[in-house]
Formats: structure tokens, C-alpha cells, sequence
């Protein structure tokens, strides 16, 4: 296995470190290199871009819902089958929620062993680069800063400034320098980027940021620096594998909203869900007429809001999925999978009908309702949870409102919004719906055990019935 790897991460948000990321994956990848992505921290949307740069999926590593050895193992076995891993940070490098930056950037390279590529945002900047690195390198001597991205330079005479600002004061080798280019931004929207899955020429716009990286940035250096990575740590523990299905166990069938409205979901809690057994059943919810016969039903999130009116118009598979749940398919949800299972989505003075499996409507606000991390403590009405406390994330600018009183949830939240500021995990039959996003093999078996439990429940009660038929 190579060992080849980088972190990129920078000063703040939005200092362009997703375009360089982007656009270095796919320069490596045109050289004919084996670029595996990972994305720190919860995240979607920019997955699905790097993972398209690099011709294969991203993973996220996350030190808030994973443990140590989890992320080494994940981080291992993915960068086995690479030339060079590449790992995007978020927000600033030494930026977490732990005061002690315990879950941030920085603590992750430290764990990986991982150098650290800086991408500055130079606007409105020249000398004042040099006290800035300065004061990254010195703030935590663990973190190896490798190099620095000059971004958004205003011209020549800027660049030249800057670098001879960082390789006065500095040690830390300049080793690009992208210049401002309207044309090589991706549209955004409240939640982030806008999907690839949405963009029609994404594979055109990736192509351009390849190359814009390999004209202004010295790729040789990149590697040269990312190859001086000592050898990767190993998990302190036995390798963390998904939890696989018992041998004697038959195959099961789970449907999966999968098309431009429904693409949040993370690569490795997808194998979680086949190694435990289930085949995933991909459907269009936009496009197709029926649901595909199925044991269970799985509905990610996404953005229903930007096609609620192809949804609404998609009348057969919404009454489809209305009456399966009805007659009992066990069913899981999450955000936007469960504003689609609503009775009707709102959205800037439009109303579009949904599924109408939730006895509430669905409302988006121009402000996030609930955003960051969030723990869970399940109740007595979760249908397939075991265990305690759980740990998860949302970011919803949405609500779900007038349902009436009674209602079932599986959890009380401990830190987070949820649907209602106390309460997530709406239970209605077998459905689970939820605005938080769960991660791991350990939900993905559970949720596996519980539509095998159901589908065996079922088979076992059709098998009296024709008994009882034929003793008549």
C-alpha cells in the first residue's frame, strides 16, 4: 500500500480548499494515478464532487461519531487500493466543537500521520500571510504544515508579493498559486454546493479545475511532499469490519431512493447495509411509476424542495410508497427522505403534495432549524435500536409542523433540534423518520435484523394462512 497522503485544510471556511481538492483530484487522475478521496467531518454534497474527480467513492471520516480505531481502519482500508490519499478538511484546520480541538483537522492529520496542505484565501493580502502562518505552525508543533496554496491572487504582482512574504519570514514552501476565475466556482445553495448529481456538464466543470490545478500548482512538489507521510498508524484494537449477515440467512431486498432529489448517503454505511444481508433496490423517485418489490425501504436526504413539483407529479409511486407503509414495510427515513414522506412540502409560498405517510406537513425556512452534531437517546418506540446514547448530525432548514397530538418517537434529544426540539424519530407503523443522519455498520445491521424480523413474521403468519386453507 502506498502511503502517499495529504490533508488540505485552511485558515477558515470558504477559502477554496473543496475547488482545490476537486480539481487536484482529477489533475492526479489525468496523470493516470489512483486518487482515493475522504471528506472530514459530515458532509454530503462534497463527497459526491471529489468522488467524481476521483473516479471513485470519497469516505468521511468524522472524529466526533467515530472513534480512533473506526477512522484508521476506514482510512486503511480505502487508501490500500491508492496511489495517494486525499483528505479535505473543513472549515479552518485547528476549527472543531471540542475546545480542546480534539475533533478537529488538525487532530485528525495528527492521527493519520498525515501532512498538512494549507489553502490560503490571499484577497485583501500581502505581508500580513507571513504572521498568519506563523502562528499555524507554532499553535500545535504535532500538525506538519507541508505547504502553502495561494488562492484567489489577484495578478502577477500579488503573487509575487506573497511568496516572497512566506519565503522571507517562513519555511514553508509556496507551492501554487490560483488566480481569481469566476467560471471555475460551483453554484451554491443553503445547504452547500449544489450536487453534482444536478449539474449537467459536473464532469466538464471537474475537467477545467484539473487543469487549472495543474497549470498554477507544482503537482510534482504535491507528491513529492505527501510521499514523505512516515508509515500510516494502525488501529490500537482489532480492525472495525461491518457486522455481516448469519450465513443461513436469506437475501433481502431494500429499496433506495436514489436520482437527483435523494443522494445523501455515505458510501461505507451502503456496504454496512449489503454486508448485513440487504441487496439495495436503487429507485427513481422522480421517474419511476411503482415502488420495486421489496422487504424494507430506505429514503436518504437530500433536496425534495428544489423538485417538489415533479414529485407531486409523480402521483402512482407516491400512493405506491403511501400504501406500502400503510401495510406495515419496515421503512427508514432521514430529512429529506422524510419531508417527502409528509403530508406536503412548503417552500417559498408554494405547496406541493407528498406521500402523506407523516400526518404533517413539511415547511422550509430561509434559516437553519437544526445544524451540527446531535446525541439521541433512544425510547421504547424505537423500532430497531439497541444500545444507548446515539450520535449523530442534521442540518435542515425545514420543519415539520401541524402534526397532531400522540405521535410516537423513537428519541429525546440530549443535544440538537430534531422535529420538534425534544423529540426525533417519528414512528408511524413501521416507518422510522427522522431529520438526523445516523453513521456506521451498528444502525445499518440493526436496521437490516429489524426487515428481516418483519419479512419472517410475514412469511411465517402467509405460511398458517395457507395452512389454515388447506386443514378447511
Amino acid at each position: 500500500m502506498s502511503g502517499a497522503r495529504l490533508l488540505v485544510s485552511a485558515a477558515h471556511k470558504s477559502s477554496g480548499k473543496t475547488m482545490f481538492s476537486i480539481g487536484l483530484c482529477a489533475a492526479l487522475r489525468a496523470q493516470g494515478m489512483l486518487v482515493q478521496p475522504f471528506k472530514k467531518g459530515p458532509d454530503y454534497i462534497d463527497p459526491m464532487w471529489l468522488g467524481q474527480a476521483a473516479g471513485r467513492d470519497c469516505f468521511n471520516l468524522d472524529p466526533y461519531l467515530s472513534s480512533g480505531d473506526e477512522i484508521l481502519s476506514s482510512f486503511t482500508a480505502a487508501a490500500a487500493r491508492a496511489d495517494l490519499s486525499v483528505v479535505e478538511g473543513n472549515k479552518g484546520l485547528h476549527d472543531g466543537l471540542a475546545l480542546d480541538g480534539s475533533n478537529s483537522n488538525a487532530a485528525l492529520a495528527r492521527l493519520l500521520g498525515t501532512p498538512v496542505l494549507l489553502v490560503i484565501d490571499a484577497r485583501g493580502m500581502t505581508r500580513g500571510i507571513a504572521p498568519l502562518l506563523l502562528g499555524y505552525q507554532a499553535f500545535d508543533r504535532g500538525v506538519h504544515i507541508a505547504g502553502v496554496v495561494l488562492n484567489q491572487v489577484g495578478g502577477s504582482r500579488h503573487e509575487a508579493k506573497l511568496r516572497a512574504a512566506v519565503e522571507h519570514y517562513t519555511d514553508l514552501p509556496v507551492l501554487g498559486a490560483l488566480g481569481r476565475d469566476a467560471q471555475l466556482q460551483l453554484d451554491e445553495r443553503h445547504l452547500g454546493l449544489v450536487t453534482s448529481l444536478e449539474v449537467d456538464d459536473a464532469g466538464s466543470r471537474i475537467q477545467r479545475l484539473g487543469q487549472r490545478v495543474a497549470e498554477q500548482v507544482d503537482l510534482a512538489r504535491v507528491l513529492e511532499l505527501a510521499r514523505r507521510a512516515g508509515p500510516l498508524p494502525q488501529p490500537s484494537s482489532a480492525t472495525v469490519m461491518p457486522l455481516r449477515a448469519p450465513a443461513s440467512a436469506g437475501p433481502l431486498r431494500i429499496a433506495i431512493a436514489r436520482d437527483e432529489a435523494f443522494g445523501f448517503y455515505y458510501p461505507d454505511d451502503l456496504e454496512a447495509l449489503r454486508a448485513a444481508g440487504a441487496e439495495l433496490m436503487p429507485f427513481d423517485t422522480l421517474r419511476d411509476a411503482r415502488l420495486p418489490v421489496a422487504d424494507g425501504l430506505f429514503i436518504g436526504g437530500g433536496f425534495p424542495e428544489m423538485f417538489m413539483e415533479e414529485l407531486q407529479a409523480n402521483a402512482s409511486l407516491r400512493a405506491d410508497i403511501a400504501a406500502a407503509i400503510e401495510a406495515g414495510l419496515p421503512a427508514y427515513a432521514e430529512c429529506g427522505g422524510l419531508m417527502y414522506l409528509a403530508r406536503s412540502l412548503h417552500w417559498q409560498g408554494r405547496s406541493c403534495r407528498m406521500v402523506g405517510a407523516i400526518p404533517g406537513d413539511a415547511v422550509m425556512h430561509a434559516r437553519p432549524v437544526g445544524r451540527g452534531y446531535v446525541r439521541l437517546q433512544p425510547t421504547a418506540e424505537h423500532p430497531w435500536a439497541a444500545g444507548g446514547e446515539v450520535l449523530a448530525h442534521e442540518f435542515h432548514h425545514s420543519s415539520l409542523e401541524h402534526l397532531p397530538q400522540g405521535q410516537r418517537f423513537a428519541y429525546r434529544v440530549a443535544r440538537g433540534h430534531g422535529i420538534d426540539g425534544a423529540h426525533d424519530g417519528l414512528r408511524q407503523h413501521n416507518l422510522l423518520a427522522s431529520y438526523s443522519h445516523l453513521r456506521g455498520a451498528g444502525w445499518a445491521a440493526r436496521f437490516v435484523g429489524f426487515v428481516r424480523d418483519v419479512a419472517s413474521r410475514r412469511a411465517a403468519g402467509a405460511q398458517r394462512a395457507t395452512t389454515c386453507l388447506r386443514v378447511a
